[in-house]
């Protein structure tokens, strides 16, 4: 079954254009022109990923990443033009999954896209754990429904918050240099630097510990990179 893509950007041409490279690799393609198009898109058809830009009428990307996220976990590309580090980082605080900045190769654009979609394959076809739930003071992941609960109550991560929270809490005490975390957990071929990984512990943390600044879960080793208490 060819993989789904939505593609949203109020540039006709360049949707255009990422559309014509991925149909050649035999993806299905749509587009969108605005934001609230968009957001109409994911709730009404089933897609495998979004490629987003930033600067969208009616709604921007960061709005519409924001409210998929509030019922979705579809991996998200965030495109911004100005490819200043704060509106990367930005994108990846409201849960999308990776940037790109304007202008982009296409193939580089290809290559993000493919890295995300063979880890989300991965993940769903990777064989069901032998226990079924880690626990570890309060905080409670569930493999199958991909499910965490703090204290009783769910919190809500994205697909890469998941990934790192498994990984840490199957591999107690053992640091992750951010070059490992991102090999392991967004694949050795992802394009992405190690601020991305930087950026989801925050996330992760501001989800799952009572004070982030005094974690009791994930530490920081510092100079090295980071582990589960």
């Amino acid at each position: 079954m060819a993989y789904r893509i939505l593609v949203v950007d109020d540039e006709k041409l360049i949707v255009k254009g990422i559309k014509f490279s991925l149909e050649q690799d035999g993806m299905e393609v749509t587009a969108a022109y605005d934001g609230e198009e968009a957001l109409q898109c994911v709730k009404d058809s089933a897609f495998d990923l979004v490629v987003l830009d930033v600067m969208l009428p009616k709604m921007d990307g960061l709005q519409v990443c924001q409210m998929i996220r509030e019922f979705s976990q579809i991996p998200i590309i965030m495109v911004t033009a100005k490819g200043e580090d704060m509106d990367k980082i930005m994108g990846l605080e409201y849960g999308a999954d990776d940037y790109i900045t304007k202008p982009f190769n296409i193939l580089e654009l290809k290559a993000r896209i493919k890295a995300i979609l063979r880890r989300s394959v991965k993940k769903a076809v990777s064989p069901v754990k032998e226990k079924h739930t880690l626990k570890a003071r309060g905080l409670e992941l569930e493999y199958e429904s991909r499910r965490v609960f703090v204290e009783g109550k769910e919190v809500n991560l994205t697909a890469k918050e998941f990934d790192l929270l498994e990984l840490f809490m199957e591999n107690p005490g053992k640091v992750y240099s951010r070059e490992i975390l991102l090999d392991t957990v967004w694949g050795y071929d992802y394009p992405g630097d190690v601020r991305t990984v930087d950026v989801h512990v925050r996330r992760l943390r501001e989800k799952i510990e009572t004070n982030p600044s005094e974690p009791k879960y994930i530490f920081t080793k510092w100079g090295v990179g980071y582990y589960f208490n």
